[in-house]
């Protein structure tokens, strides 16, 4: 989800939700402790020189269960972020504490903020001679009048 987007959403909201890859909800009292600009300039393992930028949001929860984030607070956070670090309208990444810090991408379902997980990938997979996924084909569908199940080929 694009910076946009997601402040076109919360602004329609009377309180933010974050719901977790299980189904759990970011318990309400959490903080968005920070609001920045990621770039990444990196080289793949093709030998490709690659640049990408995102906006991080960081959740934290802590003992302070009087505090309740409201979605017009956190416009007015990004709204600083954005006069300050120049936020691009780019993709989301957030970052909440699992057993490690957790990072996620954002979607949202009408309700609340779906926390997505992410996965690695290579992103040269021509050059690193990893195999395409082949297609699935149904044998019904293949057009070999010579093959039947009792002719024996098959």
């Amino acid at each position: 989800m694009k910076l946009s987007e997601f402040t076109n959403q919360l602004s329609g909201l009377s309180e933010i939700a974050f719901e977790l890859p299980n189904g759990q909800l970011v318990p309400e009292h959490f903080h968005v402790t920070e609001v920045g600009k990621i770039n990444k300039h990196f080289i793949d393992c093709g030998g490709t020189l690659r640049n990408e930028e995102k906006v991080s949001f960081q959740l934290w929860e802590e003992n302070d269960y009087n505090h309740r984030l409201h979605p017009d607070k956190l416009i007015n956070i990004i709204e600083l972020a954005k006069n300050k670090l120049g936020l691009p309208d780019v993709e989301i990444e957030v970052e909440y504490q699992g057993e490690s810090i957790n990072k996620f991408e954002l979607d949202f379902d009408g309700k609340n903020f779906l926390l997505v997980n992410t996965q690695t990938a290579c992103l040269a997979k021509e050059k690193c001679g990893v195999p395409e996924q082949k297609p699935k084909v149904k044998l019904s569908e293949l057009q070999n009048s010579t093959c039947t199940p009792e002719s024996g080929c098959c």
